[in-house]
């Protein structure tokens, strides 16, 4: 810490860019300091460093590592306390620009792989982003030497150095539970489970904290099951939806929406307190809607949609500006291609003539006449011949009851299982409408992306920066997904950013291999070798980044507008 001190104090009031001359390795009382990268301007993104506090100083214990599961949920429960210490970091430090600014990526309700801590077998890494202090353009030297002699030494010992073994051993504790119950998920043939007690609703459109006041989940008795799990005397209850058709059905405003959006972030973990750390869906279920606009490249959407006008090719399907029908079409193409085996889906936001097509319109728009082969009349087949689940939000049509194989209501956020009552309906109101659709489901695309469909230059310079967690720019282009649901956190957009540069580097699309093939590959890197393998100096600050799923991964190739597919 002296010597960095004392750089500090030779550098007051001279230009900003001497600060350069600070990055390198500092050794302080129990951890050391490294400066990776020092910003050109106060005013610039902030530079980052890292800290690195050797085992001998707070130790890890080995069991806390002992699998994927443990190290996440170990990494994530101290990145909340370095979360914490930020955000109630007191003290002021003055300046320019973003001067004394400090920047952590703390963690939100889901328990993600992320590159804010790491932990190896000798020490744990933080890393923090700082703003160096500045008057206009000269170095405030006194400033930095706060802030780096009081502001990041108190954060860090009030986070790793206070954090009690306890409260790690909690985290780990949840982990292995919501590890057994996927386990037991997977041996049972569920695809969600909702422990009763649970929080549903979140607090505001804009908070992802738990409802105060909700209405805890109770499971229908028909569709309850007991586990037992680690670390828990009681058997856990709850709701199990098996595979198949599940409908969700209900009021408006009863909680029907609720339940599904529940269900479609249970493919992540989350932590405690949160209301839904028991609320666990199958890891490759995808949220499916309508995205009128997107772009659509060379995806096979005859499954469901054949004969266009004009002679489109729907075997091979492009278009800069689907609509609603053939985009929530493409979206299920895609989510299939990349080995989604549970769909969920929301009336609300699905296109209604891709969803369902009634008898009264079958009569007046003549089959061969109608392009379209409505969603109910595919269903069964994803499922009998492709072992594709769906749980479906549907309010509008009983139509759906031909094909569900639970029916669960929800009257004031209370679920109900009316199975029994609705095949009593279709005994009682037999559907008129006929059945639209060969005997199988149909072909799935495995396409070939093209390398040229990666453009990141700008200028001289290859560029690809998210920009907020719905939007990414690429060289010149911008990429937008603001309707995929279950992208939950900027820090994935980030690491999203930095794979599809990786891409382009590498040169990775060149060599055949389908985008399903591509994305294993992306993911084995990811375990082998970790998220800063993907970045421009894996040895360094990687950047703040979290692991995304495949299926956003590809839903952002997919709407890139410059994409390139091989026939």
């Amino acid at each position: 810490m002296d010597k960095l001190i004392q750089n500090l104090r030779l550098l007051d009031g001279k230009s900003y860019k001497a600060y350069k001359s600070i990055q390198g390795n500092y050794k302080f009382n129990k951890f050391d300091l490294v400066i990776d990268y020092v910003q050109g301007d106060p005013f610039a993104t902030p530079s980052k460093i890292r800290i690195i506090v050797p085992n001998k100083y707070r130790q890890i214990n080995e069991n806390w590592l002992s699998t994927y599961y443990r190290r996440t949920a170990t990494e994530n429960r101290i990145a909340r306390a370095v979360g914490h210490a930020v955000y109630h970091n007191s003290l002021t430090v003055r300046g320019s620009g973003k001067s004394g600014l400090i920047q952590f990526d703390a963690p939100h309700q889901e328990v993600l792989e992320r590159s804010a801590v790491s932990i190896s077998a000798e020490a744990t890494i933080i890393c923090l982003s700082v703003g160096l202090p500045a008057n206009g353009r000269r170095i405030n030297g006194k400033e930095a030497e706060k802030l780096f002699k009081q502001a990041i030494p108190s954060i860090i010992n009030k986070s790793i150095f206070t954090i009690s073994d306890r409260e790690i051993e909690q985290a780990n504790i949840l982990a292995d539970q919501q590890q057994a119950i996927r386990e037991k998920m997977k041996a049972h043939n569920w695809i969600a489970f909702i422990a009763n007690g649970s929080i549903l609703p979140r607090a505001s459109g804009v908070s992802d904290r738990p409802l105060k006041q909700a209405v805890p989940f109770t499971s229908p008795t028909e569709n309850e099951v007991e586990i037992s799990i680690p670390h828990r005397e009681q058997l856990l209850k709850g709701m199990a939806i098996k595979s198949g058709i599940t409908l969700i059905v209900g009021g408006g405003y009863h909680g029907k929406s609720t339940l599904l959006e529940a269900i479609e972030r249970g493919v992540y973990n989350h932590t405690s307190k949160d209301g839904r750390e028991y609320v666990l869906t199958d890891p490759d279920a995808v949220k499916i809607r309508a995205e009128d606009g997107r772009q659509v490249t060379g995806v096979n959407i005859s499954p469901f949609i054949t004969n266009l006008p004009h002679k489109q090719d729907t075997d091979f399907f492009t278009t800069e500006n689907a609509s609603g029908s053939t985009s929530q079409a493409a979206n299920v193409m895609e989510s299939l291609e990349t080995g989604a085996t549970t769909l969920l889906i929301d009336e609300d936001t699905s296109a209604t003539n891709f969803m369902i097509r009634d008898q009264r319109m079958q009569q007046l728009v003549k089959k061969e006449q109608e392009p379209i082969t409505p969603f109910i009349d595919k269903v069964k087949q994803l499922h009998n011949q492709m072992s594709v689940s769906a749980i479906i939000v549907m309010g509008g049509s009983g139509d759906y009851f031909d094909v569900a194989d639970d029916v669960i209501m929800m009257e004031e956020y209370v679920p109900k299982n009316v199975t029994k009552r609705a095949k009593e309906i279709v005994a009682e109101y037999p559907a008129k409408r006929s059945h639209k659709g060969e005997d199988s489901f149909g072909n799935v695309s495995h396409r070939q992306l093209e390398q040229s469909g990666l453009q990141t230059t700008k200028g001289k310079r290859s560029k690809v920066q998210a920009k907020g967690l719905t939007k990414i720019l690429m060289g010149k282009t911008e990429i937008t997904f603001d309707q995929t649901e279950q992208l939950v956190d900027s820090s994935q957009t980030r690491m999203i950013a930095e794979i599809i540069q990786y891409l382009d580097k590498t040169n990775a699309l060149a060599k055949s291999q389908p985008l399903k093939e591509l994305l294993i590959k992306v993911n084995e890197q990811i375990d082998k070798k970790g998220l800063s393998s993907f970045t421009a100096h894996p040895d360094q600050h990687p950047g703040d980044v979290a692991r995304p799923r495949t299926y956003e991964i590809a839903a952002v190739l997919n709407r890139i507008r410059t994409l390139k597919v091989k026939q």
